[in-house]
């Protein structure tokens, strides 16, 4: 066991990206000892000396058994990843070339989305190199603002006397007024960058494919990392979804229609017919029918547009819930990817894979409570010894651990992945109860966006129940401990059972105080993001001269700039003086007026906070800031190590305590 331990660690280091074969031998050698591990469980570990013991030594084992066999179909799917962008370089030049272009009708169905979030996607829409284009503003509130804004910015306006089945109603009632060989959507958040179409029209050159879905990417922190103030460090938790599961739903055939930023062939959607109205999720069943009338369905790695983050706990719950929701509603509808006709048994697993995911809330919450039956009821649901432990248990999860960020290509840890599955836990398990029990008790619910606070909030209804959990495991802990140092002295007694408990508890103590930190939103005072950008620049203040330095910050509303000379002695005197801001690199000039003028040392800084713009200057400013070809980059993740250490670092220093740029009192309420 040691020299596959070692091998694994060796085939990481030579090939720090998973490519074919060493992906595959790690695989293999990982599928070994999962089975190995489940041997050993099932044929030694279990304790049936009594009812009450059985129980849950059986339970704790259908629990790993369920996420295991997860694991191991998992690992199947991904000896089939596919990469496209290599083969997107060689169809993208008939493009390019003006060889193939296809109309595109480009669909933006919104709903009550604030005017400014909607006028950067059909800017951003407008801004794309691609001729044969119309775009469609698809309003399902009726608004006359809305109405205005497609007016002035040249696009055109739809919407329909109601809201029936949603936004999949939407773009059905669009479908009939448009006439383009191809569809592109994006939410009313998500912009694209100039070169979208160029780099995914050109695979509808096979008339097979079907639909093309590109990552979602995101221009904010999502609320986990915005709420733990660690915004530069942890990665959305999309990454994984787009960087591993996707490419390996390619391989299968059964890649997802994720909603946004794809395009679909016209013809293939009127076979189907039109987007799928039965179920919460239009944009998976769509996907699944047209898999099953023949169609390739095709998962370009590449991230050709961004949108909105869920911008507080909320939020994010709401959408994950709508999920999960939307996922399980396969087993009630026709769309049924386990029956419905025209699928291949590969790509039935690949489906099942997705549909099982959202049941492994139930077991998160299940071993999040195991570590309580041994204090509280005297159980020991793992009978084992060190040794078998130190033989069976740790060789598999120390190369579970290893490995977990290598195959999803560094955009998550397991511990942060085990942070995130636990937050929502209690939440995403009563969903799939009330799925299972009643499918479509829910309707569809948009996720608020473009909103802004100025305190922080407490969300105790996810909270409560982990709180509970919390005080009942501190309780357990102490317990626990208390039971192993009075049987040290003890050597007749097997003690691994014991020590698990103590030590499952404490592990449990830890994640729970990272969630409900997490549950603490953050205060965001705007709803405009700043970027980092650094553009050359010229301020021109009236009556003192010009100043001459560099944007440190960029935003559709200002720019924060570092001084490289100026000439006036007094900075803080500029503060409310008007100025205008030229980005030199850019062409573009900007009025404004001057704020936070800050002499400090060698470089002093200013703000300026721009007036209103005229349209060509908010197209420039709005294609600078989330149009540019390649600027959208996937980062890695912290290693497992470095991932404890911000865990511990966090609930040692929380935001709220810690963050002297944030001096602004919380708030305690109940919001979901």
């Amino acid at each position: 066991m040691l020299f596959l331990m070692v091998l694994v660690l060796a085939i990481m280091k030579i090939w720090p990206r998973p490519t074919t074969w060493p992906r595959r031998a790690v695989i293999s050698i990982l599928a070994v000892l999962t089975i190995r591990y489940l041997l050993w469980r099932s044929l030694s570990t279990l304790n049936l000396s009594t009812p009450l013991n059985g129980i849950f030594s059986l339970g704790l084992f259908a629990l790993e058994l369920f996420i295991l066999s997860n694991g191991i179909l998992q690992l199947f799917l991904m000896l089939r990843v596919k990469d496209r962008r290599k083969i997107a370089n060689q169809l993208s030049e008939s493009v390019l070339a003006g060889e193939f272009l296809p109309t595109v009708d480009i669909l933006i169905p919104t709903y009550n989305e604030p005017e400014f979030i909607l006028k950067r996607t059909v800017i951003g829409c407008q801004a794309m190199t691609y001729g044969p284009k119309t775009i469609y503003l698809l309003d399902d509130t009726r608004r006359a603002e809305i109405e205005l804004l497609a007016e002035r910015l040249g696009c055109q306006y739809l919407t329909r006397p109601d809201n029936r089945h949603a936004k999949a109603g939407n773009l059905n009632h669009a479908l009939p007024q448009v006439g383009g060989e191809l569809v592109a959507v994006f939410d009313a958040d998500f912009i694209p960058t100039k070169n979208f179409l160029t780099r995914t029209v050109g695979f509808f050159q096979d008339p097979q494919v079907g639909l093309v879905q590109t990552p979602q990417s995101f221009y904010n922190p999502d609320p986990i990392a915005r709420n733990l103030g660690l915004e530069d460090v942890l990665t959305p938790e999309e990454e994984v979804f787009y960087r591993q599961v996707q490419r390996v739903r390619d391989g299968a055939g059964a890649v997802v229609c994720a909603g946004t930023s794809f395009v679909v062939r016209r013809s293939a959607l009127d076979s189907i017919p039109g987007f799928v109205t039965e179920a919460v999720s239009e944009d998976f069943f769509t996907g699944i029918r047209l898999a099953a009338q023949g169609y390739r369905l095709i998962y370009l790695n590449e991230k050709l547009s961004a949108g909105l983050a869920a911008e507080n706990i909320a939020a994010h719950a709401l959408q994950r819930i709508r999920w999960a929701q939307g996922t399980l509603q396969a087993f009630f509808v026709k769309s049924n990817p386990l029956t419905i006709p025209g699928l291949s048994l590969l790509q039935r697993l690949a489906y099942l894979e997705g549909l099982l995911h959202w049941f492994s809330s139930v077991a998160r919450v299940g071993f999040l409570l195991m570590p309580l039956a041994y204090s509280f009821l005297g159980v020991i649901p793992l009978q084992t010894t060190g040794a078998e432990l130190l033989y069976f248990f740790l060789p598999f999860y120390l190369v579970q651990l290893s490995v977990f960020s290598w195959l999803n290509y560094r955009s998550r840890s397991a511990l942060l992945s085990d942070v995130y599955s636990l937050v929502l836990a209690f939440p995403l398990m009563a969903t799939v109860i009330q799925v299972m029990l009643r499918p479509f008790s829910s309707g569809f619910k948009v996720t608020p966006k473009g909103t802004a606070s100025d305190r922080y909030r407490f969300n105790w209804e996810l909270a409560w129940p982990l709180i509970l959990v919390f005080l009942l495991m501190a309780l357990s802990f102490w317990i626990s401990l208390s039971q192993f140092s009075t049987r040290m002295a003890d050597p007749v007694e097997p003690l691994a059972g014991l020590n698990i408990g103590w030590i499952w508890s404490a592990y449990n103590l830890l994640m729970l105080s990272i969630v409900l930190l997490i549950l603490l939103d953050a205060p965001r005072p705007s709803p405009y993001e700043w970027f980092n950008l650094q553009r050359i620049v010229k301020i021109d203040v009236a009556e003192t001269g010009t100043l001459w330095g560099f944007t440190r910050m960029i935003s559709e509303i200002g720019a924060e700039v570092v001084l490289t000379a100026s000439s006036v002695e007094n900075l803080a005197a500029l503060s409310q003086h008007p100025a205008e801001l030229t980005l030199l690199d850019e062409g573009l000039t900007l009025s404004g007026t001057l704020a936070n003028c800050q002499p400090q040392g060698e470089a002093p800084t200013l703000k300026v906070f721009f007036d209103h713009l005229t349209l060509p200057q908010e197209r420039h400013l709005i294609e600078l800031l989330f149009c540019r070809p390649g600027q959208w980059k996937s980062r890695c993740a912290p290693n497992e190590l470095q991932s404890l250490w911000l865990i511990l670092k966090t609930v040692l220093k929380p935001r709220i305590v810690f963050d002297r740029k944030t001096k602004i009192k919380p708030v305690w309420v109940s919001q979901i």
